[in-house]
């Protein structure tokens, strides 16, 4: 089994190391009242790639999350639930998984109002989690750290 394992490694591996991250991921937060902030969460992805919607059902490829870390000055809903997607959101029954998949192609912004318990300079940060893929391969699931200033 460990020698299945590392041919599979090896075999998957070298196809990896010639394919560059095919999306970039920049992050931002805007004052839009008191207390309140949009972070925004945005994937520009290469053709011929795409990404997951958050909202992919069980038994499909990885949906894309994002994780807000826990900050006491954050009100609790706040680090909780999904984001608003904004893109391209392309929808098609993938035989593959046996159930309906929802990716996005070129860029995507995912959005979410950040309420702060007072008035306060404070970083958010957190993890975007996702899979990306094209009509030939998918790159394992990647795991991307992120950090924003709110002033």
């Amino acid at each position: 089994m460990k020698k299945l394992l590392l041919a599979l490694l090896l075999f998957v591996g070298k196809d990896l190391w010639a394919v560059p991250n095919p999306v970039k991921w920049t992050y931002s937060a805007k004052k839009i009242a008191d207390k309140t902030y949009e972070l925004k969460v945005i994937a520009a992805v290469t053709a011929p790639w795409h990404i997951y919607s958050q909202h992919t059902p069980e038994g499909g490829p990885a949906p894309t999350v994002i994780k807000i870390a826990s900050n006491p000055l954050l009100l609790p809903a706040s680090a909780t639930g999904a984001f608003l997607e904004q893109g391209k959101l392309e929808e098609k029954y993938e035989e593959v998984f046996g159930v309906h998949i929802k990716y996005f192609n070129g860029n995507v912004i995912f959005t979410k109002k950040i309420q702060l318990k007072t008035n306060v300079k404070t970083m958010i940060t957190g993890t975007v989690e996702y899979m990306a893929c094209d009509d030939q391969q998918c790159l394992p699931p990647m795991k991307h750290p992120f950090s924003v200033q709110l002033n």
